[in-house]
């Protein structure tokens, strides 16, 4: 994790998390992690290359509304690995064990405008656009706005 992406700034910045500046403070974040995988709640994927490169990104449902049945989800790829479909293939492996192994109904995702690579990786894939709320995220170091733009399946269109 630390050496493919958690410790770099720009990869964090479009995740919308802090870079971690050790493997201390990496270790202490798995160790949160994994305590709370004892709730129902909480699901978190570590992306890895098949020939054992490590962790080169996570994908996760960042929220989980058990009373309406739908999740939140959120993904992060290295730099490195970037573009050239690990992400995408993540997502749909996520995608399918949401509709297969769990009782969610929906799972959604919106990226922000600026982050065209994560808006990419949600245009390939199986959900759908939703629409896009304007200016609705707001940068605190810089004072813009940006875009969210929403993406979402619900259980009736997938298809394995």
């Amino acid at each position: 994790m630390y050496a493919n992406w958690i410790s770099d700034p720009l990869v964090q910045e479009d995740y919308g998390e802090p870079a971690y500046r050790s493997v201390a403070e990496v270790e202490a974040l798995l160790e949160k992690w994994t305590a709370a995988y004892s709730r129902e709640d909480v699901y978190r994927w570590a992306i890895e290359r098949k020939d054992g490169e490590g962790c080169i990104g996570q994908i996760a449902f960042c929220s989980v509304d058990t009373l309406h049945h739908y999740a939140d989800i959120e993904y992060c790829i290295g730099a490195a690995y970037q573009n050239k479909g690990y992400a995408g293939e993540a997502l749909e492996a996520v995608i399918r064990f949401t509709f297969t192994a769990t009782g969610l109904q929906r799972l959604q995702a919106f990226h922000r405008g600026r982050n065209i690579g994560s808006g990419r990786v949600l245009r390939k894939s199986s959900m759908k656009y939703e629409g896009t709320q304007r200016q609705s995220f707001y940068y605190v170091d810089s004072g813009e706005y940006d875009d969210r733009i929403h993406y979402g399946i619900v259980k009736g269109d997938y298809s394995p």
